[in-house]
């Protein structure tokens, strides 16, 4: 049996919304669909403005855009993050701060945020790791107490919750994606959140390529022209139309995908028991996404050998993030203040197992019987593989 790591699926009226929209004559962004994926943002988040983008990295690029980013500027950043997490601002010339992350949640931490300001400090970005909340409480202290931006990676935090809040509605702005690897996805795209009103306007603004365009087509004014910076961070209205589609399901895809998260959390406690593998851990007053289920392997040989095992049976495992500061562009382009041992050590041994919606449960016991043989003590006893 062939596990791939992850398979987007088709939920609902993908189809016949793709053909509503070819049919308007409309394709370009901001248009009728695009609207109503906005709308449903802004009454699930309780946002000012949710705005629909090519991707979660056009989103973040807007960020440093509405933070007024300039050469020599600071933008605190998780180490364990994807690439455009610190690219979207390096763009802009200013140095992302790599930092280290908590061990049991791999995410930022405020104790890590706190040691790395500095009088160029600009902006803290938090990742919201497995759609498992930070600890946002403190971080939004800190950083009302040193007056900076605060913005929410939520890529892996659709329909995820901190304190009964939805993740994504507590920075200034936050960014959601909607890669073909997301819960909810079309293929390729993201959200900007805007939650600090005064930032409403000019977010608008830069979208649409620094123009004035969408008070236009609101009839607020008879002429649009150039106003600020920007670009074109529109998603196309055929895109548009598959990702409602999948709104329109979220909660189910939720629900399916937190059935298969707790079928691999339930079935790996002996396994965690008999210090094989440690399991995700969620905080008491977090209610996570489903997004992925990782689990850690004693050391970086073990996860490497379990990853070969799992190719040669057909199950799709993979690693996660590797620490951005060893990057070669990390090196170039960012700063690390501080030792990041916890990111070091994680990266090494992380190992995440297939997720998707519509797995069936004779894979996902396949997956789960694979993760017994291949991790299981009987295994383990010969590292080797004999």
């Amino acid at each position: 049996m062939e596990i791939p790591f992850n398979q987007p699926q088709i939920v609902g009226a993908e189809h016949a919304y793709i053909d509503e929209a070819l049919a308007s004559g409309k394709l370009s962004g901001n248009g009728k669909f695009a609207r109503r994926c906005g709308e449903w943002l802004e009454d699930r988040l309780g946002a000012h403005r949710a705005l629909i983008t090519p991707s979660c990295t056009a989103a973040l690029e807007m960020t440093g855009v509405l933070a007024e980013l300039r050469p020599g500027d600071e933008v605190i950043v998780p180490d364990f993050a994807f690439v455009s997490t610190a690219n979207a601002f390096a763009l802009l010339g200013a140095t992302p701060v790599f930092v280290d992350i908590d061990p049991d949640t791999l995410n930022i931490t405020p104790e890590a945020i706190e040691q790395a300001i500095t009088e160029r400090t600009r902006v803290v970005v938090v990742i919201h790791y497995g759609g498992i909340a930070c600890d946002m409480e403190r971080i939004q202290q800190i950083c009302a107490r040193h007056r900076l931006l605060l913005v929410e990676d939520a890529a892996h935090s659709i329909e995820a919750t901190y304190r009964g809040r939805p993740l994504g509605s507590i920075g200034d702005l936050a960014t959601f994606s909607f890669h073909e690897t997301k819960n909810v996805q079309c293929g390729e795209g993201g959200a900007l959140i805007v939650n600090n009103q005064k930032l409403v306007a000019r977010a608008e603004i830069i979208q649409e390529k620094g123009t004035d365009r969408g008070r236009f087509f609101r009839g607020e004014i008879d002429k649009y022209t150039w106003q600020d910076v920007g670009s074109s961070y529109l998603l196309s209205e055929v895109a548009a139309a598959f990702l409602w589609a999948q709104f329109e399901h979220a909660p189910k895809i939720t629900d399916e995908r937190h059935a298969i998260w707790n079928r691999y959390y339930d079935a790996f406690a002996s396994l965690e028991a008999d210090g094989l593998i440690r399991r995700p851990r969620v905080p008491p007053d977090c209610a996570h996404s489903g997004h992925l289920f990782y689990m850690l392997l004693p050391t970086a040989e073990r996860r490497d050998l379990a990853l070969h095992e799992f190719v040669k049976r057909g199950v799709h495992a993979v690693f996660h993030y590797l620490p951005l500061h060893a990057s070669p562009a990390g090196k170039r382009l960012g700063a690390l203040p501080h030792p990041v041992p916890v990111t070091d050590d994680i990266s090494k041994r992380l190992l995440r197992l297939p997720l998707w919606v519509g797995m069936t449960d004779e894979q996902v016991d396949f997956v789960i019987d694979s993760v017994n043989q291949v991790v299981g003590a009987r295994y383990a006893m010969n590292l080797d593989g004999s």
